[in-house]
This record gives structure tokens, C-alpha cells and sequence, in this order.
């Protein structure tokens, strides 16, 4: 198949298998992105639907349902953890901050429910590998969802063809102004170092980055350098409210990358060849129009995206893959496994701006 077959086809779902069937999610956690992204994406799939809400409080959860016909029970936390509703879901998505990953998805795996955790998968790694092994014995899959992006998987697709020859660098980037996008307030967990973990913008929006390019690339990284800094008081408790690092993988690519909380909303990858270069943007935030465009010998094949609402079918791309894998029993991906490779790097990164040196993953 062509460059120009490839950028064509692009809003296949080259994953899926499944003909019928529901998968029934309880939705862990209730804050903006679970109400404003993931509930309104599981109404637009084809494979699943939203059962039950977990909340802080009954009330809570129960105004977040009105209006969604297939929520069936509101619960608490506590309720959940306890194995109240367990026949009115299949599966769990744990939303809360990372540092509260773990105790929900070990209630789940003690269900013997399927579970769909945010990235990262924890605050720590020493909590990551925690989850991973509390989960051993049900699917668990990581919400890295440009995984699951058509445009992502064609950039994979056309590497690995050698569409531009031998990758030989990364430049990827993701920032937003988060007291104004995410909470209005310095009051929000991202700012928490007991909640987020290691810190704000490498740990929420340079994993972006940083996973897509192990994702395309099909490599994983070997050694790191960073830089950080805050400035604004509302960082005072994070090392990174803007973050600079690079990774060398171990196919020999490197990747130079930035994240910031406290920057102009965009994002985008460029993977360069030795005979061309792949270009998404804006990628990582849901910015319609989201385009991929191949550069080489002197040609520019590019295909828009063509979604009314990036982020919300990317979301369901990923619940429906969620789904597939989950119904028919089949292996999933991306897996605790492949987490724990993200939470050792970001580990690796903070070391390695708090230190100044290279360091091995």
C-alpha cells in the first residue's frame, strides 16, 4: 500500500473484531474529565455504555446520571469498595488523581472486574507495580489514548513501511494553562505532590509525548535528560511547571521533548527520517482540525481529520477498543506492562533534572 493509501484509509479501526455486544462500565471518579469526556464518549460507542457512577456521595453521582438513560445506580467509594452493584457492571474506569489509582483498581480486580485506569498509572512506580500485580488475574488496560487514534497508528503503520526512511528524532510538545482549563484555581490535585506524584506537567502532559513516540516508534527508552523549573507561586510545591527532556531510545532514535501547565494551549509529534518527516498537529489536546502530514522527496501528502470533536471520538475510539478486547477475551494492550516501561522513565526524568545527569531508565 502507497503513503497516500495509507493517509486514506485513515479512519479505519484496524483493531476491531467485535461484531455485538455491551460492555457495562462503572465510571470511577466524577470531575470534569469523566463528566465532560469520558461518559459523553461512552454514549457515542458502538460497544459500550455507562451502568454505574462512583462518586464522593450518592448525590453527587446521582446528579452527574440524570439524563444518561443506561446509568442504572449511583454509589460511593466506599459502597464500590465494599462490592455493592457488582452485577450491574462489567468493567471499571478509574479517573481519580494518580495517587488513588491503586485502591480502586485493587477493589476492582477483588470483583473480578475489568479495569481501564488513567495515565499514569500511579503517583509512583513503586505504587505502578503495586496496581500491576493487584491486577495480574483481570484485564487492565491504560488509557493512553492516541494508541487507539487512527492517525497515531497510520504514523506507526507508515514507519514501520519506512515511509521516511530510518527515524532518527522526535520533537513532541504538549502544554495548556491548567489553573484556567482544569479547575480555575490553584486549589486542584495536579498542584499535590502526595496526589500527583513525582510532579505537574511531565507527569500529566509529557507522558503524552513521550508514550506516542514509544507507540510510533515501536521502541522504548534506554536514558534521559531533563530541565525544570517553576516560577508562578501555585508551583511552589512542584518541580515542573515547564519541563524540558529528551530520551534515547533503544533503536537508537532520540526525542527531544517540552510539556508546561502554565503555557499556550497546543501540542504537536514530528518524527523525522533519514529520507522525510511525519507531522501531527495539533496533537495530544483534541484540537480539531488534527492533521497528518507526510514530508518527502520534495512532496506533502497531508489528511485533516475531518472530527467535529476531536477529543470525544478519540475517547470513544479507546472505550470501544476497551470493549473489543474485554468481550472477547482477547489480550490488550496498552497493558500494565507497558506502563510500568512510562513510570520508570518518569521516574528516570525527575532524577534527572533534580540531579543534572544522564540517567538510565
Amino acid at each position: 500500500m502507497s503513503a497516500s493509501d495509507y493517509l486514506a484509509s485513515v479512519r479505519d479501526r484496524d483493531w476491531q473484531q467485535l461484531e455485538s455486544g455491551t460492555l457495562r462500565v462503572a465510571m470511577i471518579s466524577l470531575g470534569w474529565w469523566t463528566r465532560e469526556q469520558a461518559i459523553p464518549a461512552v454514549e457515542d460507542a458502538e460497544f459500550c455504555e455507562t451502568t454505574v457512577l462512583v462518586s464522593s456521595s450518592r448525590k453527587k453521582a446521582t446528579a452527574a446520571g440524570e439524563g444518561i438513560p443506561s446509568v442504572e445506580t449511583a454509589l460511593t467509594y466506599e459502597e464500590f469498595t465494599d462490592g455493592e452493584a457488582t452485577d450491574e457492571y462489567d468493567a471499571v474506569y478509574v479517573c481519580t488523581p494518580n495517587a488513588l489509582h491503586l485502591p480502586y483498581a485493587e477493589a476492582a480486580a477483588e470483583h473480578g472486574k475489568a479495569v481501564l485506569c488513567e495515565k499514569p498509572v500511579e503517583a509512583t512506580r513503586e505504587r505502578a507495580e503495586r496496581l500491576v500485580e493487584a491486577t495480574e488475574d483481570v484485564p487492565l488496560m491504560v488509557a493512553y489514548r492516541m494508541q487507539t487514534d487512527p492517525q497515531v497508528r497510520r504514523m506507526r503503520e507508515l514507519i514501520a513501511e519506512g515511509a521516511i526512511g530510518d527515524p532518527v528524532g522526535v520533537h513532541g510538545s504538549m502544554s495548556q494553562q491548567m489553573l484556567e482549563t482544569v479547575s480555575g484555581d490553584a486549589e486542584q490535585w495536579r498542584l499535590d505532590p502526595d496526589l500527583v506524584g513525582y510532579g505537574a506537567s511531565v507527569m500529566d502532559l509529557g507522558i503524552y509525548p513521550l508514550n506516542t513516540a514509544r507507540f510510533v516508534l515501536d521502541a522504548d527508552p534506554v536514558s534521559v535528560t531533563a530541565q525544570m523549573r517553576s516560577v508562578d507561586e501555585a508551583f511552589r510545591d512542584v518541580p515542573d511547571q515547564h519541563a524540558a527532556f529528551t530520551v534515547r531510545f533503544d533503536d537508537g532514535t532520540q526525542a527531544a521533548c517540552t510539556a508546561g501547565q502554565h503555557a499556550a494551549y497546543t501540542g504537536h509529534l514530528r518524527v523525522v527520517g533519514t529520507d522525510g518527516e511525519l507531522i501531527l498537529e495539533p496533537a495530544f489536546l483534541g484540537q480539531p482540525e488534527q492533521t497528518l502530514r507526510l514530508h518527502r522527496d520534495g512532496r506533502r501528502l497531508e489528511v485533516a481529520d475531518g472530527r467535529q470533536d476531536v477529543m470525544r471520538d478519540e475517547m470513544t475510539e479507546e472505550f470501544d477498543y476497551f470493549a473489543d478486547r474485554v468481550l472477547r477475551e482477547a489480550p490488550i494492550g496498552p497493558d500494565g506492562d507497558h506502563a510500568l516501561v512510562d513510570m520508570r522513565t518518569l521516574e528516570a526524568i525527575y532524577d534527572a533534572a533534580e540531579t543534572g545527569d544522564t540517567v538510565r531508565v
